[in-house]
């Protein structure tokens, strides 16, 4: 019976210790911030229609972290393989929420596949998305209008 339960023990542990074979890591940089002011949240999106999302009310999974040097970097851990999107939002007070001016944000912005964004080139998840089959590493450029 001992043997059993050491078995039963150690199956336990090593579902929590092993990283799933079907999970993955994705870490997504952030480089040239205008500032170190603020936090840089990273929004991960997995559903086609997720983008945009102004009020970050769509996204999959969120994060924040600080800024060091104007660069800052996240890491979604254990993630299931898939397709997926990266919205950064250079939050500089921290409100969580991207402060506009008449139509533009004031904040710095950035889209996974984005150099640029404009009227003929709008966000969206489509354009966006990246198929991460293995632990992946990103830099989305931010944008600041």
């Amino acid at each position: 019976m001992k043997p059993f339960i050491l078995l039963a023990v150690a199956i336990f542990f090593l579902n929590f210790i092993t990283p799933n074979a079907n999970t993955i890591n994705l870490t997504v940089e952030v480089h040239e911030l205008r500032n170190n002011k603020g936090l840089v949240q990273f929004a991960l999106y997995n559903k086609d229609g997720s983008i945009p999302d102004e009020n970050f009310e769509k996204y999959y999974q969120i994060g924040k972290t600080t800024i060091k040097e104007n660069a800052a970097q996240f890491v979604f851990k254990n993630i299931p393989k898939g397709i997926y999107a990266v919205n950064i939002l250079h939050d500089e007070n921290e409100n969580g929420k991207i402060d506009k001016g008449l139509i533009l944000p004031e904040e710095g912005i950035g889209f996974s596949n984005y150099t640029k964004i404009g009227l003929g080139n709008k966000p969206n998840f489509s354009k966006a998305s990246i198929e991460l089959n293995t632990d992946n590493k990103i830099a989305i450029k931010v944008i600041y209008f």
